[in-house]
């Protein structure tokens, strides 16, 4: 018994070598993951386990009950021989993984494959294959994953339920309980085995997948929350400097470069001090990026790495857009064409498309802020007409009667014209000459309405040198003698 248990727990390998197979298969995949298959899921899934379930057949040991030989592989069955197999692993994992249908198509598929080899267990296995899919599909849960535990216990059930059957189906009985006492145990604690390791091989090579491209998203966050304080001012030499720098710490890539459209911005790395002299694009596959805006992995002939003692046999060129025109490129260089795996292709098409968002984001920003700026000067610029041709008025007025005031008015209106349109280029002024724009204006307005205003100042002289926006104190002015 020890030896027959010991001959199937190795024949599992197979199991290990199919489990890694599984693993390659998209409609595996959606097996572990989707809530339910579709039809044609569903088919390809019952043959596939189905057809495990036969090789689980093939490689299993008969056995001869008239004198208890072991053959190692099965052929054809004489009416006294039976086989100790890992048939049920198939069905299981079918029902397990695909429900109910599932676990029943494959256990059709499997269970008339092992009639048809005879035996005299041939109706109770086949029978006993069926009813293991029904059994598994029964523990299929929608939204949950499989647990080992579960998977262990359940192919042992199946197993064990399967032994029962050959004591109440095989005659005559006593072949039937010489043949379970010999490979009933190592039957249930090898198909057991083999359920919960085919399991927990498939998810730890589908968990380190899917690791991976967690840490290389959190890479991809981590570079964007670095990079996006440097585009915010658009592609420049500082700009791409600073981000090739981040990129290039985060990444193990030899060497890192961006360029706009016509020159090389920054490279870090292999061969700086090359690329730092020869600032101009010069290699034509870079151009070709540029141009179609498509992403190519060069060779060492492509990229035109001629310096002395530089390692650069490979890199992957992607492009950089704003608004779907390709304004510059972001360059990855490597050892060789080796080190550029899957992984590092969807990292740099992730940061080609990331780093382009965040040039139109800065470009958009700049636009936003340009329009809100001239806005600002806009209305900066504005001078109510009905001010200026009632003060023009007023010294027309006074030409003739005061002459000395109206040069003083005009002085001042002349002033505050000056004072009005300088504001429009400048963020920031003094209240100082905030106040001598409003004193202006406050001595036209006092010739306007005489003996009508009165006029108080209280300023601190220390806040005469404080930085304010422009026009902030006139508006304020203005109201108060419009309400007046």
């Amino acid at each position: 018994m020890f030896e027959l248990l010991v001959t199937m727990v190795e024949r599992l390998g197979i199991l290990v070598t199919i489990a890694f197979v599984l693993t390659r298969l998209q409609f595996f995949r959606n097996m572990i993951y989707q809530e339910q298959l579709n039809r044609r899921q569903q088919l390809t899934a019952i043959l596939f386990f189905g057809f495990f379930g036969i090789i689980g057949t093939y490689t299993g040991l008969t056995l001869s009950t008239d004198n208890l030989q072991i053959n190692r592989w099965t052929s054809g069955l004489t009416g006294d021989e039976a086989i100790a197999n890992s048939r049920v692993i198939g069905v299981v994992l079918a029902g397990l993984l695909g429900g109910y249908r599932v676990g029943i198509g494959a256990g059709l598929v499997a269970g008339i494959h092992r009639f048809t080899l005879g035996g005299f267990t041939a109706v109770p296995c086949g029978s006993a294959t069926i009813i293991s899919g029904i059994l598994a599909g029964l523990f299929y849960r929608k939204n949950k994953h499989v647990n080992l535990s579960s998977a262990f216990f359940i192919g042992a059930l199946a197993e064990t339920l399967q032994m029962l059957i050959i004591l109440l189906v095989s005659r005559p009985f006593e072949k039937a309980w010489s043949l379970v006492e010999i490979i009933g145990l190592p039957m249930i604690l090898a198909n057991g085995l083999g359920c919960a390791l085919f399991l927990l091989i498939i998810k730890n090579v589908i968990n380190e997948e899917e690791k991976a491209g967690a840490l290389q998203a959190q890479k991809t966050l981590r570079i964007m929350k670095k990079t996006l304080a440097h585009l915010r001012n658009g592609l420049t030499t500082e700009s791409a400097s600073a981000v090739c720098q981040i990129i290039h710490k985060e990444i193990h890539s030899s060497a890192v470069a961006m360029t706009n459209a016509t020159e090389i911005l920054a490279h870090i790395g292999v061969g700086d001090d090359h690329h730092r002299q020869n600032s101009p694009i010069q290699t034509q596959i870079t151009e070709e990026v540029i141009q179609k805006g498509t992403m190519v992995v060069a060779s060492h002939e492509a990229i035109q790495c001629r310096v002395k003692g530089c390692k650069l046999g490979a890199a992957v060129i992607a492009p950089l857009k704003q608004r779907e025109k390709t304004i510059g490129t972001l360059k990855f260089y490597f050892k060789s064409e080796k080190e550029i795996t899957p992984v590092i292709i969807e990292l740099i098409t992730g940061l080609s498309s990331l780093l382009s968002n965040q040039l139109e984001l800065a470009d958009s920003d700049k636009a936003h802020q340009l329009a809100k700026e001239a806005e600002i000067k806009a209305l900066q610029a504005q001078i109510s007409p009905h001010f200026l041709f009632n003060t023009l008025n007023t010294i027309l007025s006074l030409v003739r009667a005061n002459p000395t005031k109206a040069r003083k008015l005009l002085v001042s209106l002349s002033h505050f014209l000056r004072q009005n349109l300088s504001v429009t280029t400048q963020n920031l002024t003094t209240l100082d000459q905030e106040l001598k724009q409003v004193k202006a204006y406050l001595e036209i307005e006092e010739a306007r309405f005489t003996n009508k205003l009165t006029i108080l100042y209280e300023i601190e002289k220390k806040a005469l040198s404080q930085n304010i926006p422009p026009l902030t104190l006139q508006p304020i002015v203005e109201n108060a003698i419009k309400q007046e």
